[in-house]
């Protein structure tokens, strides 16, 4: 497919996922009208759930500009675009801030007037201070997103030790900060949810299953775009063995700090904990955990120790396509059962992942169609201008 039928194709793609996301939102609008207490926290599962593959690809950069390799150059494009729709999940973020009350207890004063913890609590968690923080997170991460930006698309225009240098500095400085505003806001969004529970593996949670999202993500990117692009020219067998590679440890990294809160939570047999754990293993949430340990870990980590499908990526896409569907079942576990003891699922859980992620993927194309598919150079400029150097050197000579 030449160049034109290629722009064409992200044009037509980008205007169905447009307009399916705009029938999303409507119907999201009808389910607020409706009933604000299913509304608010079926958008917060798909809220996060694209959140979670935009800060996941805004980490993977950074420990990529850290680290170079093969598998970067080839998904530098993908990981950029995908982080460039923070600024459309910072305005998608504004409807939650209109549900406080319905999905946070600590945001009700009457409840807050009769628990003696959540008065405790107060000084943290408070509306005002909630939001506050929350702005915080988007400035840092949309901070981070324009710099990394910036200086990687100077070195397309420049070769350029400096940028280099310099997109490494901000890597490693940013993933700190990175590190601390994503703990922090799952802690905020999701782990307040239930106020007398708390677990300090939490954040660690949630930032390896937006590791695992965003891997799955440019796995099923990279694979269309190979199939409609000439960008399979570029990309070796050992390129999509790489990302296989990271997908297992992504997920295997998510299997571990899960057990590993479980476990915590069990040993300890406390009665501010198991709570949290006893709603989830009850009342039919029990079998959401279970295809959980089967479908988000047993399969595909048993699928991905083959050499074989990690090196054809038209199998490999199969295992990211079920990564990334559990990472929505993971979200819903975490969740819903906070507000249903028994297993509930009504339309407004399926239809607000869809229509965030088709204004999601809508944006996501925009931002991949104003660039070339792949960079001119990458993080590893100092390097190849060294080798360059000294190979226009010893020609010279």
């Amino acid at each position: 497919m030449n160049q034109p039928q290629a722009q064409s194709l992200f044009n037509r793609i980008q205007m169905a996922a447009l307009g399916a996301g705009v029938v999303g939102l409507v119907l999201l609008g009808v389910g607020w009208f409706l009933s604000p207490a299913q509304f608010f926290p079926a958008y917060l599962v798909g809220f996060i759930l694209w959140l979670q593959v935009a800060l996941g690809c805004l980490g993977i950069l950074m420990i990529y500009n850290m680290t170079g390799g093969g598998w970067g150059y080839v998904t530098q494009r993908i990981l950029r675009a995908g982080l460039l729709t923070l600024p459309l999940l910072a305005v998608l973020f504004i409807p939650l801030l209109l549900g406080l009350p319905i999905l946070y207890e600590w945001a009700r004063p009457d409840a807050v007037a009769h628990d003696e913890l959540l008065q405790h609590k107060a000084l943290y968690l408070n509306a005002p201070f909630f939001i506050g923080r929350a702005v915080i997170y988007f400035v840092v991460w949309l901070g981070l997103a324009f710099l990394l930006n910036r200086w990687l698309l100077q070195l397309d225009s420049s070769f350029d030790i400096v940028s280099g240098r310099r997109l490494r500095a901000l890597s490693g400085l940013g993933l700190g900060a990175f590190g601390l505003t994503i703990t922090f806001a799952s802690i905020d969004w999701m782990m307040s949810i239930e106020p007398h529970w708390f677990s300090t593996i939490y954040g660690f949670m949630f930032a390896t299953g937006a590791v695992a999202a965003a891997f799955a993500f440019a796995i099923i990117a990279l694979n269309w775009l190979m199939r409609h692009t000439p960008l399979t020219a570029a990309v070796e067998a050992l390129n999509v063995n790489d990302l296989g590679n990271f997908l297992l440890a992504g997920v295997m990294l998510w299997a571990y700090m899960t057990l590993s809160q479980y476990l915590i939570i069990w040993s300890g047999n406390l009665a501010e904990e198991t709570p949290w754990v006893f709603r989830r293993t009850n009342g039919g949430w029990e079998f959401v955990g279970f295809l959980l340990t089967v479908f988000h870990f047993v399969i595909p980590f048993l699928v991905l120790l083959s050499r074989t499908v990690k090196r054809r990526i038209r199998w490999l896409v199969i295992v990211a396509s079920l990564v990334l569907f559990m990472r929505w079942v993971d979200l819903y576990w975490l969740i819903i059962p906070a507000y249903h003891e028994t297993f509930y699922l009504d339309w407004l859980i399926i239809v607000a992942p869809l229509a965030i992620g088709g204004l999601w993927l809508a944006a996501f194309i925009w931002q991949l169609k104003q660039k070339s598919l792949l960079p001119l150079y990458d993080a590893g400029v100092e390097e190849k201008i060294l080798d360059h150097g000294r190979t226009q050197t010893s020609t010279h000579s």
